[in-house]
This record gives C-alpha cells, structure tokens and sequence, in this order.
C-alpha cells in the first residue's frame, strides 16, 4: 500500500478520534446542565473555565453519590412544618429572631437526611446535587443571615432571606420526588410607616444581595406588637 494512503488512513482515524471526544464531552455538558440547571451557569462564572466547572461539579456527584441521604419520617415532616408554622408568626413581632430560628431550623432538617454540617460552602455544594434550583436562594439566605448577625439587615431583607430559607425548606421536606409539604402561609410583613412605599409579597427572586450599606435602618427600629398583629389578622380575615 502506497505511503500516502497510510497517511490518510491516520489523519481519519485521529478525526474519528478527536470527533467521538468531542461528542462525548458535548454529551457531558449537557448532562451536567440538565442536572444543575442554573447552578451550572453559576458554576461556570466562578470558575477559570468550562472545564474546571465540570470537573468541580463532577466532584460533588461523586462526593454526593457516597452520602446516605434518606428522607424524613412522616412523623418528622409534620414536626418541623408546625415549627416552621410559628417561625412565621413569630417573624411579626421578631423578625431578626425568626429569620435566625429559620435558619437553625433548615440546618437540622439537613442534619436528620444526612448532610455533614461543615462549612457553610460545602455543603451549599452538597445540596446543589440535589436541589440546584433553590441552592442559590439558600447562598443569598445565608448572606442576609451573617449581615443580621451584625444587625446590618433591614425587615424586608430578613423577609426575604425567610422566604429563601422556606424554598430550601419544603424542598428538604419532600416525601418524595413529586410533592413538597406546604411550610404554611407567606411570610407576613409587618406595618411600615407611611411614607414608606408598599412591599408587596414577590416570588422569591434570584437577585444577589448586595454587601453595602441598608436604607431601611436598624433591624431594632419595628412597629409596635398591635399595629403588626392588626395587619396580620385582617389578612387573614380577607382569606
């Protein structure tokens, strides 16, 4: 056989080659998309490039795939839906103290399924294998929640961190695949003055929460327990 012909012999197999690595590494990606959705995107940002995304992802499946994370008894998902019940009505009168039992609360439903409680990146890490779509409302939750710490935080930002918590928080609840358990009503909102502009009960959104300066004042600054309890009820009263 002429040498030229082995030449091209060689140059196709190395095309085959290069195209089924490609192909495979496309198929990759797109497994990895479909399975951390926006995290992946996140991922991606953070990282150097594409590829020490993946490969930083892969890593948490695998680190994923050797924890025994089971799912909560009934028993268990009736007691902490009814402690996430008086967490909400509490955050009327104590929002800061709330958003904090929310937090506590969320992180010993984790600990029951499971999860190591280390450090708090790692195990956001963790819970994006499994519930990538809420992961990141519990970063931004986290964020508010060591502001508050350093009473940095306004009412409506510790509103927002409660509701994030709550995303995580049914999700954690699951009996199943399916169905999450209902964490009880939105989180109410106390009485603001009246130049301040209405706040209106908004989804969960997926906006980072920004480390400057709040405009709403200290946390300590909250209206008196009859104004809030007031508005409170007659919500109720309109359901």
């Amino acid at each position: 056989m002429a040498t030229w012909l082995w030449i091209v012999i060689v140059i196709v197999v190395v095309l085959i080659a290069l195209a089924a690595a490609m192909a495979a590494r496309r198929r990759r990606t797109m497994a990895l998309r479909e399975r951390f959705g926006p995290e992946y995107d996140r991922t991606v940002g953070t990282r150097e490039d594409q590829r020490a995304a993946e490969a930083d992802l892969r890593g948490r499946e695998r680190e994923r795939a050797r924890l025994d994370i089971k799912p909560l008894s009934e028993a268990a998902r009736v007691r902490y839906t009814e402690e996430w019940r008086v967490i909400q009505q509490n955050f009327v009168d104590q929002p800061e103290e709330a958003t904090t039992a929310g937090y506590d609360l969320v992180n010993r439903v984790m600990a029951e399924r499971g999860y190591p409680m280390r450090d708090f990146d790692a195990r956001a890490d963790l819970v994006s294998v499994d519930h990538p779509d809420v992961v990141e409302n519990y970063r931004v939750a986290h964020g508010i929640h060591e502001r508050a710490r350093q009473h940095q935080a306004s009412t409506e930002d510790l509103r927002e961190a409660l509701l994030r918590y709550r995303s995580l928080f049914e999700e954690l609840l699951r009996a199943d695949d399916h169905a999450a358990v209902p964490a009880g009503r939105a989180v109410p909102e106390p009485r603001r003055p009246v130049s301040d502009p209405a706040l209106s009960d908004r989804p969960v959104s997926d906006r980072p929460v920004s480390d400057g300066p709040v405009s709403d004042g200290p946390v300590g600054n909250r209206p008196a327990r009859s104004q809030q309890a007031t508005e409170v009820e007659a919500s109720d009263d309109a359901h």
